[in-house]
């Protein structure tokens, strides 16, 4: 992945072929709690944010730093 390109979550979500149920469940959270990832109004702790980053087989700083 090219430098200075950040990955939205909910689009990291779809390129990995994932439902919001689908890391909701992985991850034990409320799809409130994705929603509002999704959306940037809240962000997860730094090992929900290693599971992502798992879940989506994406490197945590293409999907959270750019």
């Amino acid at each position: 992945m090219p430098q200075g390109i950040k990955i939205t979550l909910a689009a990291a979500r779809v390129n990995a072929g994932l439902t919001q149920e689908d890391v909701t469940k992985a991850l034990g959270i409320t799809k409130n709690t994705l929603v509002s990832w999704e959306k940037g109004t809240s962000e997860p702790k730094i090992t929900q944010a290693q599971e992502l980053s798992k879940l989506y087989k994406m490197p945590l700083d293409c999907i959270f730093f750019g």
